[in-house]
């Protein structure tokens, strides 16, 4: 009996120290996060200890941004921005961790409210923007070693962007033109009656309006005021601009030399009427930069953000290949001679939307962030061409990078159950991460675990979700599920930290997210199903996500909802009045009759490019209009908006809620005062999720009222 024990121990042994042994191999292996999943997957003893996720942890969590590496590879700097709901407001404070010991230092302080941060070349600065003291927003200095931060520039409206010259002795700035109310308050300063009030006063002036192109979400109604780059030198103090014209510039970035500035611009005949942009070089130091323009790509679809090789011969850019498409179209990664001449298109056959590109500081590889069924992983290729091979993989989001002159990456990134976090690749070495912003945060709280399913389409299509099931799941259980909807039509939902799903399944529900045709991440001809088709292959998608989970067993039938954001909010709208499937919806900032929008929101080239001008296509925009149907609708219905939202104007919520309440229909109109199309306000983004968990508690658990109590609402 005693020899058998002893086998049994030493067999255990054995596989234990396997066990292990796997264990390390799987973390080395850079292709998923090993402590996220070990936390999805905890055994039921574990969440004995553990508490649900509340709609207040919202403001525990907070955002990690921007990460940027120093010059020398020992320091990340990156922004941290906090919801306060008591202040009502957002703050982004930009701290900095070493990446030898892994110790946080906070840089700024947290009512400066400070962004984009940028290390001098020879990393003893770091500049960043900030609104501190002024009420414009400014270039700051902090020393690495710390001390007080210095003002840099002194401009009378906002800096926009800066970058650092290569030698350190000048940033360029990307500015707008100074507006009266700009110029009539840095005269008011010089004179010593600096108006404290400058910056809320109501405009004074009426808008004339005469571009195509009139108006933007978070801006409103444009003018002729346009972006511009400006050289500032740190020596003298003084100022130069470098482009002009009645064009926007965007996206500078200095050749290695420091002579020239190579930019975006859309500088044809008639801006405002297509979606072109091309890749310009101006020189820094000609005395008539207007005439030293390059033009280094022709194409007549976007071209965006350049960055220069070592060396100075090249330029990295992203671009499209049919600008009929517009945003359906992938966004591939390109190379150009920076004199001008004919790209190369670096990854047509990976056929995936690219982001960000950047050189290595040797030359040898492109970097760049791509979007891939449901994830943003970092990739690189040669300038040459050839294979594409994957630095960050897996599931995951990685939202923003750089890289030190060692070739070490610091990134932003997030998974499923783990909010952002500032991470760390060396040249020869492992992902690591390097910020605990958020570990107390999410510490004891029992998250939702998150699968990623694929599962086919009406037509034979394969579609892949994201499957958000309660803490507390157990097999077997049907539990109520929602079916929620992202926003474009060309976005995707990403393995990314997902508030919103995670406070629904905290509530017992069983979350859906497909990312149907129309969806970026998987490949153009994917994406582009949809064109002047919204409504159809996608609803079917849609709807073939419900019957998985319904199928696995996972959802009750008879407790199901659905719900979105902007084009997901179209979708349930659509949605809703070809079912009666669902017992609850939610309609956040959706458009309902179409023709309404024309000339009314941001997006009159995207209709005309897709829908043909109204009163030549009217019969194509009136068959995809869900309001054309609204007399079949008869599921109980949330409508939500901000009204200052030029993206998806609230009249398409007023005019959903005046149909359906006409109808006898339950619903409701919430609309939220000086939101544009995302939220900002803390105190509002609480209501809504209060609010969403009330309505679907109310119509498809049929527990409690169907909105939070008035108290709670805010002023």
């Amino acid at each position: 009996m005693r020899d058998y024990e002893l086998k049994i121990k030493r067999h255990q042994k054995i596989q234990f120290l396997l066990f292990g042994i796997l264990i390390v191999l799987a973390l080395k292996a850079n292709t998923s996060f090993a402590q996220e999943a070990s936390q999805a997957e905890k055994p039921s003893a574990a969440r004995a200890h553990a508490r649900n996720l509340t709609v207040d942890d919202y403001f525990r969590i907070k955002d990690v941004e921007d990460a940027q590496i120093s010059p020398d590879g020992k320091w990340v700097a990156y922004v941290v921005t906090t919801h306060d709901v008591k202040e009502d407001k957002d703050k982004k404070r930009i701290w900095m961790n070493s990446v030898s010991s892994g110790d946080a230092i906070a840089l700024t302080k947290e009512d400066a409210n400070s962004t984009r941060p940028r290390w001098s070349p020879d990393g003893k600065y770091l500049g960043f923007l900030s609104e501190r003291g002024n009420a414009k927003k400014q270039v700051w200095l902090s020393p690495r070693g710390g001390g007080e931060a210095e003002q840099l520039t002194n401009t009378v409206q906002d800096v926009n962007v800066f970058e650092w010259s290569p030698a350190g002795n000048r940033v360029i700035l990307v500015l707008q033109d100074a507006s009266p109310e700009d110029l009539e308050a840095a005269k008011k300063k010089e004179e010593g009656k600096a108006d404290e009030e400058q910056k809320e006063k109501t405009r004074t002036r009426p808008w004339v309006i005469d571009r195509l192109h009139f108006k933007e979400d978070e801006i409103g109604y444009l003018d002729r005021l346009r972006t511009h780059l400006y050289v500032f030198n740190l020596t003298d103090g003084k100022m130069k601009q470098i482009t002009f014209g009645d064009y926007d510039d965007s996206d500078p970035a200095w050749s290695p030399d420091g002579k020239s500035i190579a930019f975006t611009s859309n500088r044809s005949a008639e801006p405002d009427s297509n979606f072109n942009s091309d890749i310009w070089v101006v020189a820094v130091d000609s005395d008539d930069p207007a005439k030293s323009l390059l033009q280094v790509t022709t194409s007549p679809a976007e071209d965006l953000a350049p960055a220069w090789s070592p060396d100075g011969k090249t330029i990295a850019f992203v671009t499209q290949i049919d600008p009929k498409l517009f945003w359906y179209a992938t966004y591939h990664l390109a190379v150009a001679p920076a004199s001008g001449g004919e790209p190369r298109i670096l990854t047509k056959n990976l056929d995936r939307e690219v982001s960000a590109p950047r050189f290595s500081p040797d030359g040898r590889w492109i970097y760049f962030i791509a979007e891939d069924e449901g994830t943003q992983n970092l990739l690189r290729v040669s300038p040459r061409g050839g294979e594409i091979t994957r630095p960050i993989a897996g599931r995951r989001k990685v939202e923003s990078y750089s890289i030190s002159q060692d070739g070490t990456v610091a990134a932003t990134l997030s998974s499923s159950n783990t909010p952002d976090e500032a991470y760390l690749l060396p040249a020869n070495g492992d992902l690591r991460r390097l910020s605990k912003v958020n570990e107390e945060a999410i510490a004891g709280i029992d998250l939702a675990a998150v699968d990623y399913v694929h599962f086919k389409s009406k037509d034979g299509t394969t579609i892949g979700a994201f499957v958000i099931k309660p803490p507390a799941y157990t097999a077997g259980v049907k539990y109520p599920a929602i079916l929620w909807l992202h926003g474009g039509p060309t976005l995707s939902h990403q393995a990314e930290f997902d508030f919103r799903a995670q406070i629904l399944a905290a509530n017992g529900y069983v979350v859906v997210q497909p990312n149907p045709r129309g969806s970026s991440g998987y490949g153009e001809e994917f994406c582009k199903a949809i064109f002047a088709d919204w409504g159809h292959k996608d609803y079917e998608d849609d709807m073939a996500a419900v019957d998985y989970v319904v199928k696995q067993g996972i959802a009750d039938p008879e407790k199901l909802a659905v719900g979105g954001h902007s084009y997901g909010a179209i979708s349930t709208n659509f949605i809703i009045t070809r079912t009666h499937q669902f017992k609850a919806a939610i309609s956040n900032a959706g458009e309902f009759l179409y023709i309404v929008n024309y000339g009314t929101d941001l997006y009159s080239r995207h209709w005309e490019y897709e829908l043909g001008l109204p009163w030549e296509n009217r019969a194509l925009w009136e068959k995809l209009s869900p309001f054309n149907r609204v007399k079949e609708i008869t599921t109980p219905t949330l409508l939500l908006g901000g009204d200052a939202d030029s993206n998806v104007p609230i009249i398409n919520s007023e005019q959903m809620y005046q149909s359906l309440k006409r109808l006898g229909v339950p619903t409701m109109l919430v609309v939220y005062p000086g939101e544009y199309h995302d939220f900002v306000r803390p105190s509002f983004i609480k209501d809504l999720y209060e609010r969403y968990l009330f309505w679907y508690a109310h119509y498809v658990k049929e527990e409690g009222p169907a909105s939070p109590p008035e108290a709670k609402r805010p002023d």
